[in-house]
């Protein structure tokens, strides 16, 4: 949840492109389709994690925004943009990794493991 109402304003931001999200991406030349992209995609993954029922999309959304934070901090400091603009990415995967270690274990299968079971007994 923390990490889901620290992640939406960025993806609402991302989205909506105001005067500094558009300063920032001229900073590093980042086209500002690819951040819409990005905004669309950081809605979906909260989402995502918010349901815990498919665990398979719930473990791509973890990789999802690991891979998001990570890359940002790398553009940040390929574009030569300032030191906090490169830390910040990396501050949330504090949340993130925190995220992934408490959420619940499931004893039982994953779900979309119940529909092939049939297949795989075949």
């Amino acid at each position: 949840t923390l990490f889901a109402f620290a992640i939406m304003p960025g993806a609402i931001m991302d989205i909506a492109q105001p005067e500094m999200v558009v300063e920032a991406m001229q900073i590093i030349d980042m086209p500002l389709y690819v951040i819409t992209l990005i905004g669309v995609w950081k809605i979906l993954g909260v989402l995502a994690l918010a349901n815990r029922r498919f665990r398979l999309i719930n473990e791509w959304a973890y990789a999802g925004f690991f891979f998001d934070l990570t890359g940002a901090s790398f553009a940040h400091a390929a574009g030569g943009d300032t030191v906090t603009s490169i830390v910040v990415p990396l501050v949330f995967l504090i949340p993130l990794a925190g995220s992934y270690m408490l959420r619940p274990s499931t004893e039982e299968a994953p779900a979309y493991a119940s529909a092939l079971k049939p297949a795989l007994a075949a």
